[in-house]
């Protein structure tokens, strides 16, 4: 579904923070990228969906390289983008909001199929329809900003920070929606400082240092690693204390 080949991502000269990365994911396969703060999740997710100044590598989607495409562009191709800032017209219903997911469709009767769909998906959005995007909890909010990229029906859905700040109900809700959209076939991919949580609603996990992939592994073997237990998860370590990613 999609594959990363060595990309490099940067601000400008001297800029460079993610370097070299490798990374895949498949249909229905719920990927995690962990690391601590400044290590490129972020930026490795600009990075693929080309809103970062300098960018090198490539990516391809089921087969094709979509490196070179503008956004919206992208999202024609099937490759939806959450940021981890708040992007939703506030003082929009919840129905305009999603409405404006699909901006790019002609059909107007694809469009209302596709509204009717995700009134299913994410009833409690469908009870608040009617109300401002503003007076949405932050969990609300979130699952908004996802379901308004379904819209589009995209092949891979990627997420930056979805539990930032939320309730732990929320945190779980959110966990829940993303594992959904990987059972009913999307690739996901997701940078969540969560680490735990996030670990486990997934398949597998990439931990990135310094713009680097160090370890990749199935999600339950990275949740039993020492060395992730220990730099992520507050967890004491037993092995050598010397132990790091890298070794």
């Amino acid at each position: 579904m999609l594959e990363v080949r060595a990309l490099e991502v940067g601000y400008g000269a001297g800029r460079r923070i993610v370097n070299g990365v490798d990374l895949r994911v498949e249909a229905g396969e719920m990927v995690t990228v962990i690391g601590q703060n400044g290590a490129g999740k972020s930026t490795l997710l600009k990075g693929i969906f080309n809103i970062a100044p300098f960018r090198s590598g490539d990516v391809v989607l089921d087969g094709a390289s979509v490196f070179a495409l503008p956004a919206p562009k992208l999202i024609l191709a099937g490759l939806a983008y959450v940021p981890q800032n708040r992007s939703l017209f506030p003082k929009l219903t919840v129905a305009e909001n999603l409405r404006l997911g699909g901006f790019l469709l002609r059909d107007r009767g694809l469009l209302e199929r596709r509204l009717d769909e995700l009134q299913t998906l994410f009833p409690i959005l469908a009870e608040r329809r009617r109300d401002y995007a503003a007076s949405l909890s932050g969990g609300e909010q979130r699952l908004l900003e996802i379901a308004r990229t379904l819209i589009m029906v995209p092949k891979l859905v990627m997420l930056d920070e979805p539990s930032i700040g939320l309730a732990p109900r929320m945190v779980d809700l959110v966990f829940a929606t993303a594992r959904k959209l990987a059972e009913r076939g999307a690739a996901v991919l997701m940078v969540e400082q969560n680490v735990k949580k996030a670990l486990q609603a997934s398949d597998r996990g990439y931990v990135l240092e310094l713009g680097r992939v160090q370890i990749t592994d199935r999600a339950a073997a990275l949740i039993d690693d020492a060395r992730v237990g220990s730099l992520y998860m507050g967890q004491r370590v037993e092995s050598d204390p010397r132990a790091d990613l890298t070794s």
